[in-house]
This record gives C-alpha cells, structure tokens and sequence, in this order.
C-alpha cells in the first residue's frame, strides 16, 4: 500500500457513505445528533485528558485549541441545535406544471462529500460533522497537528454513535496522518469528493485554492468596516463601534476599519478614540484623524488591507456616503460592513452598494456567525459569490436537482 492510498481509500469510504445518508428520514438524523451531543458529555474527562496532550506541544493559539467543560457543553449544545434546526434535505424550492403536463420540481438535496481542511480549533470537528450529517453529507475532516489527539477523539465519540444507529463511521472520517501531502492527495481526489471548505489562516485557504481540483468555499480575510453616518446616533455609534473592534478582536467579524463622516467627526471622534485608547487599541488615522487624535499613528495604504486581528484599528474620515461605499468596496474583503444612521434613505443605499456577505444597519459587525444568525452553528463563513455566501448553514450545504413527473410525455420537436 503505497502511501496516498490510505487517504484516497477514505475518499472512496466516504463516497459509498453518503449514499446511504440519502435515505435517512430526518427524525433519525435528529436522534443521532442528539445522542452525539450527550456521548461528547459522556466523555469530556477523555476529551479534556486528549486535549491537554495538544497544549502541551501546542506554543500559538493555546486558547483557540483548550478545550474545558463549558466548551465542551457548548459543542454538545450546538449538536442540539442543529437537530433542532428544519431539515433541507428533500425540501421543494419551487414546482411548477408544463403546458405539455411535466411536474416539474425543484428540490434540495446533500452534496455529496465534503472535506473541511481547518487549523486549531477542536470544537470545528463537531459543528461540522454535525451539520455535514444533518444536512446528509459525508464529511471529510483534516484538523491541524496541533489539535490532532483532540481531533481524534472527538471523531472517534461521534463515529461511535454512527456506529450503534448503523451507520457507517465513513460519513464523519478524520485524516490524522501523512502531513501536507495528505491534503495535496484529498484535493486531487474530484472522483470522490464533491467540495472542499478550507477553514483557517490566509496561508492555508490560498494554498489549498490554487492546489485544489474540486470547487473550494472560501474566505481570505475579514476587512470589516463600520462607517459613522452625519445622520449617527453618536452614542449608538460609540457602542457599536466599540463592540465591532474590541468585544473580541481576534475574529473575523472584528472590525479593522472605521469610517467617519466629517460632518460628525469632530463630535464623535475625541470620546470614541478616548474609550479604544483605555481598551489598548493602537488608532492609525489620515491627516484629518491625527488633527483630532494627536496620539494617533499615520495610516498607510497597506493599513487600510490589513486584517490586525488584534487591538489595532485604521480610522479614516470621508465627506459623503458615496466615499465611504467606494472605500469599503475597495478595500474591504466582502465579508461584513455596517452604517450607523438614522437616515433611512442612506440605510438603503448603503445596503444596495455595499458589496459585501453581510451589510448591517445600526448593529455590530460581530453578529456574521452561524449561531447568531440561527443556524445551530456554521460550516464557515464564504466571502465567494456563487453557491454559498455568508455564514453557512444546512441550507448551504445542500444543492438542488429537478424531479419531473411526467405521464408518458415524449418530445417531438
């Protein structure tokens, strides 16, 4: 056995697999992420045991890759959600009749199988595999080798559960050896897999996109703005631009760059820059900026593309609604951008031109996230255009084909 044909046997594993998902009735789907979510607690002292084993290798992201027992709830929580969640799975998008007497529907039904290639965070394997199943796909996982004993044991308790319903464990499979050449084999393997959905760092998404022969979902950055309307409720644009960079900045929903109208600037500005300076937010401004904020640091073009992921925030002060849109859609990553206004008519041009997955009036950045939009969970966040954009549910991991009932029809011309 040479040493890619583990990984491609897995691929063909997995493809037999999600055959047989397509059969199971969504009550059954729901029974086993019910039981799944109670097996994670069942097991978390193994899991946490595991987990520690990977943090005391680990010397980066020690806080993305612990896991503990509120953690370890929550991801049990999350795989009651989603079996609480409507299945889309054999759901009619639309039907309509023919002149000629063809029923023809169209229907959601799974993708197929698909590979999620992810760094870090362990709690990733379970809101995918659990989302994956319920929406009745195989799934591929290939975790980071800093999460790889946390990663097999968490597969391992949820294929334990596919197995007591008899089901097949391929339908949640974990590649745990070979290194980068086992990804370089998975994203050759179009015979098998249907679509890749990688989930971590600019690096690991640009690599696995050009290396890829299956179709890749996909998001490189999160450059999210907030742009300060002259029609702001100053005090709501304090709160929400405070929330967008500081409540968690590591995120890709953070917020890197505020926009201001200088209507309001000279207002809004001082008390704003004052709360982020006592939070430790470093401010890189325009000229206009720094004649307000005197500690300031200049702002420079590769700011105004740079996701910080931390305490640091480009600022920059714009003289009309137009300006702002044109700077967001140039500099901004399509992922999320909020207006704070209480001008109904900027609100919707705003929402209109804008560019971007998720496009908020009056509230934080942060909210783009599977369980904030009440999706259980999410398979990732796409900044792509076709098929799946923004957080990604159930919904978007189905596709769809037509039924069509005919009665004896043939075509004559």
């Amino acid at each position: 056995m040479n040493k890619n044909s583990q990984i491609e046997n897995i691929a063909k594993s997995a493809y037999a697999a999600a055959q047989s998902l397509v059969s199971l009735s969504s009550d059954v789907k729901n029974d086993v992420l019910h039981e799944m979510a109670k097996a994670l607690l069942k097991n978390k002292d193994f899991i946490i045991k595991e987990n520690r084993k990977d943090l005391k290798i680990a010397k980066v992201f020690l806080d993305r890759l612990r896991l503990n027992d509120i953690r370890i709830k929550e991801m049990a929580r999350s795989l009651d959600e989603i079996a609480e969640l409507p299945d889309p799975v054999g759901e009619v998008i639309k039907a309509w009749r023919m002149p000629n007497g063809l029923w023809i529907n169209k229907v959601h039904v799974p993708i197929g199988v698909i590979a999620i290639i992810y760094e870090s965070r362990p709690n990733v394997t379970s809101d995918c595999a659990g989302l994956c199943f319920k929406s009745g796909n195989s799934v591929i996982l290939r975790g980071g080798s800093e999460a790889i004993n946390s990663n097999i044991v968490i597969s391992k308790v949820l294929q334990d559960v596919l197995k007591r319903f008899g089901i097949p464990e391929a339908a949640i499979s974990m590649v745990n050896k070979g290194g980068r050449k086992a990804i370089d084999e998975l994203l050759k393997l179009n015979n098998y897999i249907d679509l890749v959905i990688p989930r971590g760092g600019e690096g690991l998404i640009k690599k696995v996109t050009e290396s890829s022969r299956i179709p890749v979902i996909k998001h490189y950055k999160g450059i999210c703005h907030v742009y300060v309307d002259e029609c702001a409720d100053l005090k709501m644009a304090n709160d929400i631009c405070f929330n967008a960079k500081v409540q968690r900045p590591g995120v890709c929903n953070a917020m890197e760059s505020m926009l201001i109208h200088s209507a309001v600037a000279v207002r809004f500005l001082p008390g704003m820059a004052k709360r982020f300076k006592e939070a430790g937010v470093q401010l890189r401004g325009c000229d206009f900026t720094r004649k307000i904020v005197k500690w300031a640091k200049p702002v420079t073009e590769a700011d105004y593309r740079t996701e910080y992921l931390d305490l640091k925030l480009s600022v920059k002060i714009v003289d009309s609604l137009d300006m702002a849109v044109k700077h967001i859609n140039s500099y901004g990553s399509r992922h999320s951008d909020a207006i704070v206004t209480e001008n109904e008519d900027n609100a919707k041009k705003f929402l209109n031109q804008v560019d971007s997955a998720c496009v908020y009036v009056n509230a934080s950045t942060r909210f783009t996230d599977g369980g904030q939009f009440g999706m259980g969970a999410e398979i990732g966040i796409s900044t792509d255009k076709l098929h799946a954009r923004g957080p990604m549910g159930l919904e978007e991991l189905t596709t769809y084909k037509y039924m069509i009932y005919g009665k004896g029809q043939v075509r004559n011309a």
